[in-house]
């Protein structure tokens, strides 16, 4: 199904790769005032990838991601700390960091750098070339690391058309990293060739966002369930597959934040006899607890099916989800999947430069 050429179709012994990560993980402070990573979810996400590199000969590993939304150089969204936790996930493996992402700096890392070995560069969005999709950006951070591979594996920004997902890979030859095949075999088949019944719970806030997903399903799910927020506010439609949660939760000055209990059964009864389940978008207010339940009942129900391919999708839903299975390990899914407006405009049809510009 994925149509583009990954890195399991090209020799990638004694090339020095170049690997667009998705390292845009959420830190804390800690006690003594530096940074922490709060959930590397993500970076393990990167792991088989990176083992594959290193397991078939690969020279040298350069990873590029971006932190944040700076405004030019912060040190609170350096991914220093991001390279040093990812140290303690690849044990074994030498892992360096420069503060650059470009430049003579750079040049020197890189031919310090031992075979089968890692280093990790600095923000990328610390740069205004990178948003701006710079052709020149691009040719440096090529020409500082001497890269001959570049493999896109960081799926959650592959809707933009930025200097790390599209100039760079009309330098040299560009493949999929193993999480950009998986995201994108996954979240293609939920919608061109299911496994049926196939479920579609959409919540969220903003109908906008969500109705070209609701109307790409029509086609081809068996139900599709509205929670969220555009449930309560009143959202309606003539499709007779279409549920829309009928009673809510709500807080002392009547607003209606989370899913009601006959809603919550019933969307629980849909889904236990479901083959395929996509979930966009959290029934209630998650944070906070009292708001929660339904999409707790939700990602019980689903974690604990072992018949169902479950895809979870969207920023909210993927971290909520994310942190009940950091807490019940026993819960499992087909793919959480790391890119929220990513998966979404996949799932939408719309473009995706990330992709379209891989190699065929």
């Amino acid at each position: 199904m994925f149509e583009k050429k990954t890195i399991k179709d090209v020799d990638v012994k004694d090339q020095v790769v170049l690997v667009r990560a998705d390292y845009n993980v959420p830190l804390a402070k800690r006690e003594d005032g530096g940074m922490k990573v709060l959930s590397d979810f993500r970076m393990k996400e990167s792991l088989p990838t990176l083992k594959y590199l290193l397991e078939n000969g690969a020279k040298k590993i350069i990873i590029i991601s971006h932190l944040g939304r700076p405004e030019g150089k912060d040190e609170e969204l350096s991914l220093k700390i991001v390279a040093e936790h990812l140290k303690k996930l690849l044990p074994g493996v030498t892992v360096g960091f420069v503060g650059e992402c470009r430049g003579e700096e750079v040049e020197q890392a890189v031919e310090a750098m031992p075979e089968g070995s890692i280093l990790v560069l600095e923000n990328l969005r610390f740069e205004p070339g990178e948003k701006k999709n710079d052709e020149e950006f691009a040719e440096d951070i090529v020409r500082s690391t001497g890269a001959t591979l570049f493999v896109q594996d960081g799926f959650a920004v592959t809707h933009r058309a930025h200097a790390s997902t599209s100039a760079i890979a009309k330098l040299i030859p560009a493949v999929a990293g193993l999480l950009v095949e998986k995201e994108v075999n996954l979240l293609k088949k939920s919608l061109e060739d299911p496994e049926h019944p196939l479920v579609v719970i959409i919540g969220g806030a903003k109908v906008a966002d969500k109705q070209p997903l609701i109307d790409k399903f029509l086609p081809v799910a068996d139900r599709i369930i509205i929670g969220g927020k555009i449930a309560a506010d009143g959202y309606t439609t003539d499709a007779e597959q279409v549920y829309v949660a009928e009673d809510f939760d709500e807080n002392a000055a009547g607003e209606k934040l989370d899913v009601g209990p006959i809603s919550t059964c019933k969307i629980a009864d849909m889904v236990s006899g479901a083959k395929t389940v996509v979930w966009n978008g959290v029934l209630g207010k998650v944070e906070d607890p009292a708001y929660a339940t339904s999409s707790v009942i939700l990602a019980k129900t689903l974690g604990e099916k072992d018949d169902v391919v479950s895809i979870i999708c969207g920023g909210d839903t993927s971290g909520f989800v994310e942190n009940m299975q950091a807490n019940s390990p026993e819960l499992n899914y087909s793919l959480i999947s790391t890119g929220g407006g990513a998966a979404l405009s996949l799932l939408s049809g719309e473009e995706m430069p990330g992709i379209e510009s891989l190699r065929d």
